[in-house]
């Protein structure tokens, strides 16, 4: 009888897969569907879980099943993260004019993405001070504790890493062992590695330029071929947002939301109060905080529901170079860099609020010291900062380990967690975007008229 109800359940599933390909036949706008499909994940979740309830075997053989297509969506994203990052910066060199200067750029945009990320502690910190958050109120369910006995685990890995052993372990020792994703700081390993062929490739230029033009013609090719494959799997979200909130509802604790529910406020409060401070570096450069929010309102809404700062990277890319006007090299390093340095968001307002919330629950006094320290160690933590899933994590257990509070507690959240990663990682992709409209628009290459155009097509179309 079990089985019965689980394949009805799986049916009506794909009932709603087959509703959502009728709307993309229908040529619906892509991020319609989004939308729509998230809606009806929303739904269907709930529905599941207030007919069975949460811990009904029915209920979890449905949703193992239904997690075939959501995870399954998830590994694809992550497939594409190494060689998107990696054919993107290669990409931005082969692409760049000879006389370009990459350094000052580079300098500029990593100085907005770690800048703003103080700013972002600071706010995490102001919020949690205003909503008076206290682990201590926290009750760790069967669920926290087993997280929690997993994160620290992941803990030991980093906890006898000094700052400098921090910051050596960027560098690509093995670059090819990076590009397996091995290491938590294998996406800025990459990046590294990238950007280091790059600049052998415009030496290469300068000193043998038919060669040169030949390894950049092949980097372009290869460049194109990859971003063909973003395309298929970037056509698969509207399915993969249905299954992934299908499941995220259907097995969710609504009960310990509702008591983490000042947390899940004070996040979200914080949340739009750095994309507000955000829109104000936008209008301090003389560009429309308004003009801004409409062109890139579609890629942050496929970062809110994907919860994916790598699988957002096409869609970054793009919505910098053919809507905000950023020239293709800044927009490559922007967007690449962000993944993996000085996420608002995950690196930034979680961690400091976080550390906030588990201060007092360790006996520590919340002083200047421990603020000024906290600011400082959240923004090097922000370094190396995986773009697909558990980079929010890394931070935490970094920020909390280095400031001698119990790595545990980290856990306390876990049920909240997706609630809150959709806003982080929305927040972290925009983060990037400004850095790379900024360092245009501050460096004067900035397209102007293409910013303040109020006309534009779909994204997916031209990805």
């Amino acid at each position: 009888m079990d089985f019965t109800y689980v394949l009805l359940n799986i049916l009506m599933f794909f009932g709603l897969l087959g509703f959502v390909f009728f709307l993309a036949k229908k040529h619906l706008k892509f991020s319609y569907r989004v939308l729509i499909a998230l809606a009806i994940g929303l739904v269907f979740g709930a529905v599941l879980q207030l007919i069975y309830g949460m811990d009904n075997k029915i209920l979890l053989d449905t949703v193992e099943w239904i997690s075939v297509v959501g995870s399954g969506f998830i590994r694809l994203l992550q497939m594409i993260v190494i060689p998107l990052v990696f054919i993107s910066i290669l990409g931005a060199f082969a692409k760049m004019d000879i006389e370009e200067k990459f350094f000052k750029s580079g300098v500029k945009i990593i100085s907005i993405l770690l800048g703003t990320t103080a700013i972002a502690a600071i706010i995490g910190i102001l919020t949690a001070v205003i909503f008076n958050l206290d682990a201590s109120n926290i009750n760790l369910g069967d669920a926290e504790n087993a997280h929690g006995i997993t994160i620290e685990t992941r803990a030991t890995e980093v906890a006898d890493q000094t700052l400098p052993d921090q910051l050596v372990s960027l560098l690509p020792a093995n670059p090819f062992l990076d590009f397996t994703g091995e290491r938590p700081t294998s996406t800025i390993a990459v990046v590294i590695f990238a950007a280091f062929l790059g600049f052998s490739l415009i030496q290469l230029l300068k000193q043998k330029p038919e060669i040169g033009e030949k390894v950049s013609s092949g980097i372009i090719a290869v460049n194109e071929w990859i971003m063909q494959l973003v395309k298929i799997i970037l056509r698969l979200t509207p399915y993969g947002i249905l299954a992934i909130m299908t499941v995220t509802v259907a097995t969710s604790d609504f009960k310990a939301a509702v008591d983490l529910g000042m947390f899940v406020v004070a996040s979200y409060v914080a949340l739009i109060t750095m994309f507000i401070v955000q829109l104000i570096i936008i209008a301090i450069t003389g560009l429309s905080p308004l003009m801004y929010i409409r062109k890139t309102l579609e890629t942050l809404i496929f970062a809110f529901t994907s919860r994916s700062s790598a699988g957002t990277l096409p869609l970054n890319i793009q919505t910098q170079t053919t809507r905000l006007g950023v020239p293709a090299s800044v927009a490559n390093f922007a967007g690449s860099f962000g993944l993996s340095i000085g996420q608002n968001g995950c690196a930034g307002v979680y961690p400091a609020m976080l550390a906030m919330m588990v201060a007092p629950l360790a006996g520590v006094e919340l002083d200047a010291k421990f603020i000024i320290t906290l600011i400082a160690v959240t923004v090097m933590a922000s370094l190396g900062i995986a773009g697909v899933g558990g980079g929010a994590t890394f931070a935490a257990i970094i920020v909390l380990s280095t400031m001698n509070l119990p790595v545990v507690l980290a856990a306390v959240l876990i049920s909240v967690e997706p609630l809150i990663d959709m806003g982080r990682t929305a927040l972290n992709v925009s983060g990037s975007m400004v850095a790379g409209t900024v360092t245009a628009r501050t460096n004067g290459t900035l397209d102007k008229d293409m910013y303040n155009d109020g006309s534009f097509d779909e994204l997916t179309a031209q990805v």
